[in-house]
């Protein structure tokens, strides 16, 4: 009877929450390394679903890098550098482009359709949602700052959140693939981080919520202890300055700090290794990650 009792409680302390944003946007970026396929749990799309069916809108931006790489490895597409970044020519961009639709962004939405959910499988760039400039690249040399070319990878021009919109009306879950459309009507890959965040701006989320494979923001890198619950804004340049933040947790915090000034109430950093984590970040008072707060 106890254990039941729990399970009433629980049930009590995210009524509030359920209640509170029902109808809202939550944007989830889900990173390829919190996939089940990379070792993250595979309660992600459970969570998912029971946002949408107690009201909520989640809308599902994901990466998949590990995937690309195994693929053009498969595909025989040789990895060409320059200036220690990676080049996406015309035949890189299309395993690129096939791998993150046809392969991650097809098991995603399966797999919600499994736990009978309902999902839209969406490129940003046949959807008419991203549209991009092509990406230079920035390095310093004999002083000067040049820009290199490193092929079909773009910045997010402007973002049309309509075709979201729409699918969250009719009641499904659009699970999205960062590919946007260039000037040129040519695919470009788009940063899977900075586009969860354009789109978050553009539909004016209520929350932005990246799964990511560690705990949060750590302010000591050798004590898991040390996690920052809430991280204002303002402090996020410091963290980056002393070398608290680094690496590709860059991007996620430029992303989180663009979309609250852009009008995303909150966003989350969170481990998407976590069994649920999800509905432990949005539906519990005390949250496993990081919010980052105007």
């Amino acid at each position: 009877m106890e254990k039941i009792i729990e399970k009433a409680a629980t049930l009590v302390e995210a009524f509030p929450y359920i209640r509170s944003f029902r109808d809202k946007v939550v944007v989830v970026k889900y990173g390829g390394s919190t996939q089940p396929e990379e070792g993250g749990s595979d309660t992600v799309l459970a969570d998912l679903v029971f946002m949408e069916t107690v009201g909520m809108r989640p809308v599902v931006v994901h990466g998949g890098g590990k995937e690309i790489s195994r693929r053009l490895e498969e595909a025989g597409v040789a990895s060409k550098w320059g200036n220690g970044l990676r080049v996406t020519d015309e035949e890189a961009m299309a395993v690129v482009e096939d791998t993150l639709f046809g392969v991650v962004n097809r098991r995603i939405a399966e797999g919600i359709e499994a736990l009978d959910g309902s999902a839209r499988g969406m490129s940003a760039k046949d959807a008419g949602i991203l549209y991009v400039n092509q990406h230079f690249a920035l390095i310093e040399e004999g002083g000067k700052t040049e820009k290199l070319d490193i092929g079909f990878v773009g910045d997010v021009e402007r973002v049309d959140p309509d075709p979201i919109r729409m699918a969250c009306e009719e009641e499904t879950i659009p699970v999205i693939t960062p590919v946007g459309l260039g000037p040129d009507g040519k695919s470009y890959n788009v940063n899977a981080d900075t586009a969860a965040g354009e789109i978050a701006r553009a539909l004016q989320a209520e929350k932005l919520v990246f799964l990511t494979d560690v705990n949060g923001i750590i302010r000591d890198g050798s004590d898991p202890e040390s996690l920052i619950s809430t991280l204002h804004i303002n402090d996020v340049d410091a963290l980056v300055d002393t070398g608290t933040i680094s690496g590709g947790m860059i991007p996620k915090l430029q992303a989180c700090v663009r979309s609250v000034k852009g009008g995303v109430h909150k966003t989350h950093i969170i481990d998407g290794r976590v069994s649920h984590a999800l509905l432990l970040e949005i539906f519990t008072r005390e949250g496993i990650g990081t919010e980052i707060v105007q």
